[in-house]
């Protein structure tokens, strides 16, 4: 999907197909891949994987494309899908094709951001639905702490990394995935050396940009089912006519946000969905010092207005060599700006609303003014 439209290829669409309906068969695959390259796969370490995990539209993707220069680091691309489960036979098939990835198109959420097949993009949420098939169920908890266990995932996700890694001979995994942000315990449990990098953005501005998207996606998807299944396999439920809440173990609190986004209250519950799910990650913290020392909370005004130092402290925390990033950090601190093609449009009672609940978990952030 690129530019305005919403629509998918057909090829796309009809391999995305047929990889959803033969699962069980791309698992065994993924074994025997798995045992093909085995010395070598035992033999890369996962070192301090990077996790980018915030609310949508808050500077993640940004964040991903900018760090994904880094030549220590590896990431999903957009050809990466549907074929997540072989991961080292997909990219040595791909590196060895004519395929550049084509030209570069604004993707569908019309935000500036030019993308190719080869561009960096969230892939991992496949995997996490093939191994929690209830992930994204509004009945169950989709929070998974340190106490959480799946083996047969562990044991096909650290595969995986190691294969990625391999195949493009890099050290270090990097990943964005907004359903993440509920599942830092687990991984942290799973690499105690993860680093992570949550973007957050002012409640007025970032809700704007959530409302904007979803009325897109709502129109471009509205006589589309195609993508719209295509979005369900890769798991994008963030916006359009299937969005869902993340269930925080709250079902009355996700009951509230369904409620006031059928109502059309969309200001009510694009600022409860924003309180909600900010307030839960900065709890955990609380109660989590080695999470927190991990995490770097890293806000889009401040990597938008003072580019290099918040570069140079994401460049620290992540510790990841400077001397190799130099030009690509010059690069950003001289374009990153905030959104000039939209502004924010409520009334002063829609302001009011956005404060009263967005306010308090706000100024824990350091955001005062609305």
């Amino acid at each position: 999907m690129s530019g305005t439209s919403m629509e998918i290829s057909r090829d796309l669409y009809y391999s995305s197909l047929l990889f959803h309906h033969t699962r069980r068969l791309w698992r065994w695959l993924a074994r025997i891949e798995s045992g093909i390259f085995r010395e070598d796969i035992d033999k890369q370490s996962i070192t301090a994987p990077i996790y980018i995990a915030g609310i949508a539209r808050s500077g993640s993707t940004i964040l991903l494309e900018m760090l994904n220069q880094h030549p220590h680091l590896a990431c999903h691309r957009y050809s990466d899908f549907p074929n997540f489960y072989t991961p080292y036979w997909n990219n040595w098939l791909h590196q060895r094709t004519l395929n550049t990835g084509g030209t570069p198109k604004e993707r569908s959420h019309s935000d500036r951001i030019l993308i190719t097949r080869d561009s960096p993009e969230a892939i991992e949420e496949a995997i996490w639905m093939e191994f929690f098939p209830h992930c994204h169920s509004l009945e169950t908890t989709q929070v998974l702490g340190a106490e959480g266990i799946n083996k047969d995932f562990e044991s096909f996700y650290r595969e995986h990394i190691a294969k990625l890694l391999l195949v493009r001979n890099r050290k270090r995994y990097l990943t964005k995935g907004n359903y993440n942000l509920t599942r830092l315990g687990y991984i942290h449990k799973l690499f105690p050396d993860a680093r992570f990098l949550m973007p957050v953005r002012h409640p007025v501005n970032h809700i704007a940009s959530m409302m904007k998207q979803d009325r897109l996606f709502c129109e471009g998807l509205k006589n589309n089912p195609r993508s719209q299944a295509y979005l369900g396999w890769a798991g994008h439920f963030e916006f359009g006519p299937d969005k869902r809440f993340i269930n925080l173990g709250n079902r009355k609190l996700t009951e509230d946000i369904l409620e006031r986004w059928a109502a059309g209250d969309m200001v009510e519950g694009w600022a409860l969905h924003w309180k909600s799910l900010y307030e839960f990650a900065l709890n955990q913290q609380k109660t989590d010092t080695n999470l927190s020392a991990a995490t770097l909370l890293v806000r889009y005004e401040d990597l938008c207005n003072n580019s290099e130092a918040t570069i140079e402290k994401i460049l620290q925390h992540c510790l990841l060599p400077k001397e190799l990033f130099e030009e690509t950090a010059v690069k950003y601190s001289n374009s990153l700006t905030l959104p000039d093609y939209y502004q924010p449009s409520f009334s002063k009672n829609e302001l009011g609303i956005i404060q009263d609940i967005c306010g308090e978990t706000a100024a824990h952030i350091g955001y005062g003014c609305f």
